[in-house]
């Protein structure tokens, strides 16, 4: 295995390890036999196992990112609930991994900070996927209202088994109406292309240099 075949793998295989052994099971001697590589080649690809995770955030971002496809017809709100969507649907594979860790992150700190930190970047492509600005202060302050949204919808998807993540979604709704009830209590006039107006608007849209309503519960 060579480039992303082989990180692809790897990847696959640290979640696989994951979900048996739970985050504090976790180490490089079991990702690589679970691999099926030598100990030395997962060496010269990650440095360890918080390494696997920033790549793999990387990549559920890329995967995003490749199935966007511009819609001007759409409200920005319902192409914030597109990209998370599609977000959730690219962790999909690795459920249960993903699901082990979020049971064992009270128990890592400082993980729960790492991955609060990689959480902003991401959230920043996902503003981008949706045609949101998130340049500057502001596009800052748009990345933490959607990180919001976003752990949310993650919470609801960690206990939806149905086939149709319905829960997820109405959970997803719900965010975004919060969010957008508290940028109108704080009188942000809603801005939204022609082509969308018979739409909703999104909150994390209407916010400006103020940061009034970073961060939305």
């Amino acid at each position: 295995m060579t480039g992303a075949t082989s990180s692809d793998a790897i990847i696959s295989a640290f979640w696989r390890v994951l979900a048996d052994r739970g985050w504090h099971g976790v180490t490089m001697r079991g990702i690589a036999a679970e691999a099926g590589i030598p100990l030395a080649e997962l060496r010269r690809s990650f440095d360890g196992p918080q390494a696997i995770l920033a790549a793999h955030g990387r990549t559920v971002d890329a995967a995003v990112l490749e199935g966007t496809v511009d819609d001007p017809s759409a409200s920005a709100r319902d192409r914030l609930f597109d990209v998370l969507m599609r977000r959730l649907d690219a962790l999909q594979p690795d459920r249960a991994g993903v699901v082990r860790l979020m049971h064992d992150l009270p128990t890592a700190p400082l993980l729960a900070l790492q991955l609060s930190t990689q959480m902003l970047p991401s959230m920043a492509w996902m503003l981008e996927a949706a045609g949101l600005d998130a340049t500057g202060p502001s596009g800052l302050l748009r990345a933490k209202g959607l990180g919001t949204v976003w752990l949310a919808g993650l919470r609801a998807w960690e206990k939806d088994e149905s086939a149709d993540l319905s829960a997820t979604m109405a959970a997803l709704d719900r965010a975004l109406d919060r969010a957008d009830r508290i940028a109108r209590m704080f009188g942000f006039a809603p801005r939204e292309p022609a082509a969308a107006s018979a739409g909703h608007t999104s909150p994390i849209e209407t916010l400006d240099e103020s940061g009034a309503a970073a961060d939305p519960v």
